[in-house]
Parts: C-alpha cells; sequence; structure tokens
C-alpha cells in the first residue's frame, strides 16, 4: 500500500470513527426538553425551573438551542416527542416521562434517531433505551415517612397511603415504605391507592378511607399537593383520629407549616425539589457541548425535613 493509499484509509478510518460518535465537541446542541404541564404546584416548580434553565444555559453557551415542550397527558407527549425528533430535529433529549410505559416506545422511537436521551425522575420500563437517568432519592423518599411514622406511632396503629401516578418512580417509594413496615408487625397498612398526586383525587381517596376506616392513626400522602387534599377530607369529615399527616417533596407551604410549628399533625417533610429538572438539563447540555456523557445514573438526596432544618429548605419565591 502507498503512503497516500494509507493516508486515505486512515482519513476514511478517522471520519468514520467521528461519524459514530453521538455527540462531537463544539458541535452545536440542540436540546429537546418534554415534561408534564404545570397541572398541579410541583409540577409548576418542574416547568419554572426548566424554563430558567432554557433562560441560562443558552445565555452561557451560543452553540446551544434548547426547545421545551409540555404535555398535560402521555399521548400528547408522545406526539411532541416525535415532533422534537423529526420537525425540531434535536440530538439530545431531556425527558420527564408523564407515565412510564406509555413514553418508554416514543422515547425508544427518538433514540433510535440518534438523540442522546438523558430520563429525568419517571424512569422507563426498559432502562436500556437512556443514556443517562437523573433523579432525586425515590427509595429514600418511601423510607424516611416510613421511619418517621413508625416512630411517632411507637410502632403501632393504623396506616393509609396515597400513591401517585404509575410509574417506576411510585414503585421505589411504595416499596421502600413497605419494606420499613415489615420491621413493625403492629402498624397496618390498611390501604393504598392512587391519587395521581392530585389535591382533587387526593380529597376523593381520603374521603373513602374515611369513610371505610373508623381509626386512622397516619396518612402518608406522599406528596405535598395531595397532603392539601387529604387535610380538607379530614377536616370535612370531622375526623380527630389521624395523628400524623406526611407529604413529600418540600412544598413552601408544608415547609413554612413546619416552621411556624402551625399543625401537630405536620411536623416533617422529605425533600425532593423540582429543581433537579434544571440541573439534569444543565449537566446534559454541558456534557453533549463538550462530546461527552453523563455517568449512568445521578440521584440527588432525599433528606428528613423537621423545625430544626426547614429554613434550609424554604423557598418563598419558588411556585412550588
Amino acid at each position: 500500500m502507498t503512503s497516500f493509499t494509507r493516508r486515505l484509509a486512515l482519513t476514511a478510518i478517522t471520519a468514520a470513527s467521528l461519524a459514530a460518535l453521538p455527540a462531537l465537541a463544539d458541535q452545536p446542541v440542540s436540546l429537546g426538553v418534554s415534561i408534564p404541564a404545570a397541572t398541579h404546584s410541583f409540577m409548576g416548580g418542574i416547568n419554572y425551573w426548566a424554563n430558567q434553565a432554557k433562560k441560562d444555559l443558552e445565555k452561557e453557551h451560543k452553540d446551544l438551542k434548547i426547545t421545551i415542550k409540555t404535555a398535560a397527558n402521555a399521548p400528547e407527549q408522545a406526539n411532541q416527542l416525535q415532533d422534537l425528533a423529526t420537525v425540531t430535529k434535536i440530538n439530545t433529549l431531556v425527558v420527564f416521562p408523564f407515565e412510564s410505559a406509555a413514553l418508554t416506545k416514543p422515547v425508544e422511537q427518538v433514540k433510535a434517531k440518534g438523540v442522546y436521551v438523558t430520563v429525568v425522575d419517571r424512569g422507563l420500563t426498559d432502562p436500556s433505551i437512556q443514556d443517562a437517568y437523573v433523579a432525586g432519592d425515590n427509595t429514600a423518599f418511601g423510607k424516611i415517612p416510613a421511619e418517621y411514622i413508625a416512630k411517632k406511632l411507637n410502632g403501632k396503629g393504623n396506616v393509609v397511603a396515597l400513591r401517585g401516578i404509575a410509574t417506576t418512580l411510585d414503585n421505589e417509594r411504595m416499596d421502600a415504605f413497605n419494606s420499613v413496615l415489615k420491621n413493625y408487625p403492629d402498624i397496618t397498612l390498611l390501604d393504598a391507592k392512587y391519587a395521581n398526586w392530585n389535591r382533587d383525587d387526593a380529597f376523593k381517596v381520603t374521603q373513602d378511607y374515611l369513610t371505610r376506616f373508623k381509626k386512622i392513626d397516619a396518612i402518608w400522602a406522599a406528596d405535598d399537593d395531595m397532603a392539601v387534599g387529604v387535610l380538607k377530607a379530614i377536616e370535612q369529615a370531622k375526623r380527630n383520629d389521624i395523628l400524623v399527616v406526611f407529604g413529600g417533596a418540600g412544598a413552601k407551604g408544608m415547609v413554612k407549616t413546619i416552621l411556624d410549628d402551625k399543625d401537630p399533625r405536620i411536623q416533617a417533610d422529605v425533600s425532593y425539589s423540582p429543581k433537579f429538572i434544571y440541573d439534569a438539563i444543565k449537566l446534559t447540555a454541558e456534557a453533549r457541548l463538550k462530546g461527552e456523557k453523563l455517568p449512568a445514573t445521578t440521584i440527588i438526596p432525599s433528606v428528613l425535613i423537621t423545625k430544626d432544618n426547614a429554613k434550609t429548605f424554604y423557598h418563598p419565591d419558588s411556585p412550588f
């Protein structure tokens, strides 16, 4: 082989290798963000922080374009993902799935077009599709309330739970909650129903619980929005047997209640800030601009919030 032929061969090999890379340093990044609409305050926080990330990061990086799509349901999100891939022609995606099972195939179709995929919070049913996963600590989110409730009830009593939407993260939370209660045979979990992280749904589910169960010692609402619905149902039913209502995610209203010691039933919460969408977008965008990949999994810790540390988690200017 002549030196000229060798140079041609090496050039071809190098070009092929570069083409195989999902993104190159200094190459413009078209990043799509697909998230649920602001149907409740936590999602309001998700939308707020996603738009804040777009504002901050596009200002900082001239080779970055961020397109945000919000969906009211899973089918709408699936359609938006298709548009992001075929019309906007994104090369990077940060997706917060509305539901795990319903969005797995649509995300897979986007991935098949060579798009780098970061999944946030609600995982896919097939995690092999994603390049990276960023979430809060859902195991701690379920474990911390169970431990707190068990301690408050001195290891004995009746508990009901409200679940979110049928997603992998909700399963992780419920499994963690149950794993703790197994250590307390005198605590009975009477029921656990989906209330969709929604105040109105939580109100209806709690009404059902209060009708069916004459003695409830604690309610794990598993979300601060749902806790509002729970409290409304308790008030309407004029029940005074519930000793603990434990929400979740550290909404500013709930943290303020803890700070001000307003309600003896609400003395603690567990952190799970919607700001992780900002972190996920920033980490993904900056990695792709460098032609790098994220770690397979990034978990943001969840911790117990009490009056002792509540000031750290109180953000009065946040929508959540």
